[in-house]
């Protein structure tokens, strides 16, 4: 391939996801195969700022493929929001020899890249993750199945001590904006109920729906909550409302938090991170920048980062059909 860039950055920024370190051992072992040096940069745009750069080579990354989070840390960095931030890490990038960066993230790390890019013309390839799955231009981010996996085996666990004291369990899982956990991991743990941000159920039909479990005889039920669900303010909220309305039940909460960041990825997000980073790489040996990989029928694709931000995820109403019909 031939091409200008001779030194490739590669970074992590935002929350972690499991996964990320698949996809810079990816970026780090394609450099080295294609003959190109890697830097890690440390810390996220904050490390970009003070200069935490190391030189990586296909070594470096040995055993790392295996665990969760993400050897070069992140961090949330204001500085950067500002030129003279941005200015401090574009002159550290120049110093260091770096042509062009790999940015492993979400919508404001991308958001991010993609003003530095127009600021001062330096190639841009993003990869995207975030547990959420609420990039467009993906059918999957790196992070998400690990999510998932994780969610539907605490579920699991929860369920046992539900059906021993006859409990309703509400299982507050993350997702804001966005309700992909909450619906693929309740379909996936045989919840009764799901509550997500784009289906607004209200607290009537919740209530309705829990009577009709009862009535059919099931001695306990698990309602898994996204945490941008509109049915009530908060998951504690709606425990108060169905204990008022149905004392017959024990309610519980469960917030799970950012267990669901942890552990180690799933094979899925490996292979995912590993096929994502080998195409960062090489998009950007072909000259190409502003640009993020995603995965579509299971393609690799390359969609502008500037769409991946505007855009919008979609929920799947199949699924959406499917679970209401398994909680019959």
């Amino acid at each position: 391939m031939a091409s200008k860039i001779k030194k490739i950055g590669v970074i992590t920024s935002g929350g972690d996801a499991p996964g990320m370190n698949a996809a810079i051992r990816a970026v780090v072992r394609t450099c080295a195969y294609l003959k190109v040096e890697c830097v890690g940069i440390y810390r996220g745009y904050e490390g970009m700022i003070d200069g935490d750069f190391k030189a990586m080579d296909a070594r470096s990354v040995n055993n790392i493929i295996n665990k969760g989070g993400t050897i070069l840390k992140s961090a949330r960095c204001a500085e950067f929001r500002t030129k003279e931030g941005r200015q401090k890490a574009y002159d550290n990038l120049k110093a260091a020899g770096i042509d062009a960066f790999v940015v492993i993230g979400g919508d404001g790390s991308f958001n991010g890249a993609l003003i530095f890019n127009k600021e001062f013309d330096i190639p841009i390839i993003g990869i995207p993750g975030t547990i959420d799955n609420d990039i467009f231009g993906t059918s999957s981010t790196v992070g998400f199945d690990t999510a998932l996996n994780t969610v539907v085996e605490v579920i699991d666990k929860i369920r046992d001590t539900a059906s021993s004291h006859n409990r309703l369990f509400f299982v507050e899982v993350m997702g804001r904006d966005v309700g992909h956990i909450a619906l693929n991991a309740g379909v996936g743990a045989g919840a009764e109920e799901i509550l997500i941000p784009e289906e607004n159920l209200g607290l009537e039909r919740l209530l309705e729906s829990l009577k009709r479990s009862k009535a059919s005889g099931k001695s306990s039920s698990i309602v898994v909550v996204a945490e941008g669900d509109k049915t009530g303010r908060n998951v504690f909220e709606l425990k108060e409302y169905v204990e008022e309305h149905l004392p017959i039940y024990d309610v519980r909460v469960s917030v799970l938090g950012h267990l669901q960041r942890g552990g180690p990825p799933s094979c899925f997000d490996r292979v995912l991170a590993s096929r994502m980073g080998v195409r960062a790489v090489e998009a950007l040996l072909e000259g190409k920048t502003n640009l993020m990989v995603g995965i579509q029928d299971n393609n690799i694709i390359l969609t502008p980062i500037s769409k991946a931000i505007k855009g919008h995820t979609k929920i799947d109403k199949e699924l959406i059909r499917v679970s209401e019909i398994m909680t019959t």
